[in-house]
């Protein structure tokens, strides 16, 4: 079989998506890091979640779909 390009159709979801993710985590991590002492115990747990997800979009966002 050749290869051929994506669809334009996944290519632009996949981008999107990445970047929902990416979004996500930013707001995760800059709300739990301007209030971490209201938070109470364990605020380490959602700035860790905010981090993955801002890396798991930039990698969604800087993929190359086959």
């Amino acid at each position: 079989m050749s290869k051929g390009e994506a669809p334009l159709g996944l290519t632009i979801m996949e981008k999107l998506i990445g970047f929902f993710i990416m979004l996500i985590g930013i707001i995760i991590f800059y709300v739990t890091y301007t209030n971490i002492s209201s938070i109470g115990s364990h605020p380490i747990i959602f700035l860790v979640a905010g981090l993955i997800l801002i890396g798991l979009g930039i990698v969604m966002l800087t993929a190359k779909t086959e």
